[in-house]
């Protein structure tokens, strides 16, 4: 047998170990994976781009209806670009974090005018467009375009903090970045990813979270009574009623246990403020609507 220097015994353990982490991760996908996620069959660009922004921060049974409702509304990104801000707003109702609709949108106008229309398929451009950071321009190129690219969101941590990083803490996210590229695999990386987060988010639900190991771990502060649930709550409002006074939305604050503490014109007014700088609401005088 002729002699390899590179096959060492390190090296083979290595190898190994790497075959047996994916062997493992394939079993429990073949049987407990979530195959009808509707995202999981196309590889259309902007459809997977879309699903991604969605599933920042939102759970996947809210995001089904609202992905497919949105397609339907908008079914290319020039439907997308081309549509009235308020429309996108309205129907993004539900799913919290608003701004990323508005960011989708100013996505769709640059994708329209910068690049005929098409969904880049490499990272440094993905990762330029609004709204679009490391893990969601990873995702769009392994899951659009089946490109070998190491990414990272909070499933696929949770997996690698629980079989690579036991008993550490303060892990940081390029040690389990590194990891992750070392053990993808030469093909199938769409279904490789789609197992890695499933297995994330349902094999591992009762062993706690090993997130909080992570070096950038921060705990969520509650949602009730949030400077984010009342912004939410101006932008509903708005979209089911077109235009709506400020004395009315002042009043719904006062009238809220949760919200009183923004019932006060000085706080309320502060926060119609922000939503007005950040391209979510206009203002009519005293009158207030979504964005056009």
């Amino acid at each position: 047998m002729r002699y390899n220097a590179w096959d060492t015994p390190e090296r083979r353990k290595r190898s190994m170990a790497k075959k047996a982490f994916q062997d493992l991760i394939r079993r429990w996908y073949r049987r407990n994976g979530r195959h009808d996620l509707p995202w999981r069959h196309t590889r259309d660009p902007y459809h997977i781009l879309v699903s991604e922004v969605m599933l920042q921060q939102t759970q996947v049974s809210r995001v089904i209806p609202k992905y497919e409702e949105l397609l339907r509304a908008f079914p290319t990104v020039q439907a997308l670009n081309r549509s009235p801000l308020a429309a996108a707003l309205r129907l993004w109702q539900g799913m919290g974090y608003n701004r990323r609709a508005l960011l989708l949108k100013r996505l769709a106008g640059i994708v329209s005018r910068e690049h005929g229309g098409r969904i880049p398929a490499d990272s440094a451009l993905l990762a330029g467009l609004p709204g679009i950071g490391p893990a969601t321009a990873g995702a769009v190129l392994a899951f659009a375009f089946g490109k070998r690219t190491a990414f990272l969101e909070t499933n696929i941590r949770r997996v690698f903090l629980h079989y690579f990083f036991r008993g550490r803490r303060r892990v940081r996210d390029r040690e389990i970045l590194a990891k992750i590229q070392a053990t993808l695999p030469k093909r199938n990386i769409r279904e490789w990813y789609w197992a890695l987060m499933d297995h994330g988010a349902l094999a591992l639900k009762g062993t706690g979270n090993p997130n909080r190991r992570s070096a950038g771990y921060a705990r969520q502060p509650p949602f009730a009574g949030s400077r984010r649930q009342a912004r939410g709550r101006i932008i509903s409002m708005a979209a089911a009623g077109g235009v709506v006074s400020e004395r009315k939305m002042l009043a719904e604050f006062k009238d809220d246990r949760t919200l009183k503490r923004y019932g006060s014109p000085r706080a309320f007014r502060g926060i119609i403020r922000d939503l007005a700088r950040d391209g979510l609401i206009a203002r009519q005088g005293s009158r207030i609507t979504l964005h056009r």
